[in-house]
């Protein structure tokens, strides 16, 4: 019964910081000024990706015979704030949007990271979770290299 609750309890972390990372690239994608428009794509498809996973995520803990969580975490919503009192005050510029969502995409791969030290987790949890957090890399490298690409400039 343990190993479950902490299962579960692992699972809903991450949904939560799935569900800041999507409401932070859906943010992020809607404040976008006119010359940063190219990067609304990206933002929607991570944001995307993000749901993808809260939905995986959910499935799990209802396997678990539990309920998934369906909030943000209290960093998350700190973080959404942060960004709007900085575009407030003219940080809306590409190499900020950039930098801030490579700190979103930083804190997301340390849930993950921390998430498989659990060794109570089952290998189909496992498993699901080592896809994701491929897939959250991936985006945290495109990101950065976007936010790079912008600073070379």
């Amino acid at each position: 019964m343990e190993n479950q609750e902490k299962t579960v309890e692992v699972l809903n972390d991450l949904i939560q910081i799935n569900n800041d990372r999507a409401d932070g690239f859906d943010k992020a994608s809607k404040d976008l000024s006119d010359e940063n428009i190219d990067l609304k794509a990206t933002f929607d498809k991570l944001s995307s990706d993000s749901r993808d996973n809260v939905t995986e995520l959910a499935g799990l803990v209802g396997r678990n015979n539990e309920d998934p969580d369906t909030g943000n975490t209290i960093l998350g919503t700190l973080h959404r704030a942060w960004i709007d009192i900085k575009a407030s005050f003219g940080g809306d510029d590409r190499h900020s949007i950039l930098a801030e969502c490579e700190r979103g995409e930083d804190a997301i791969k340390k849930a993950y990271r921390d998430a498989l030290q659990e060794n109570e987790l089952g290998e189909n949890v496992r498993t699901v979770l080592l896809k994701q957090q491929d897939g959250i890399n991936i985006s945290h490298d495109a990101i950065k290299a976007l936010r790079d690409a912008h600073k070379a400039l």
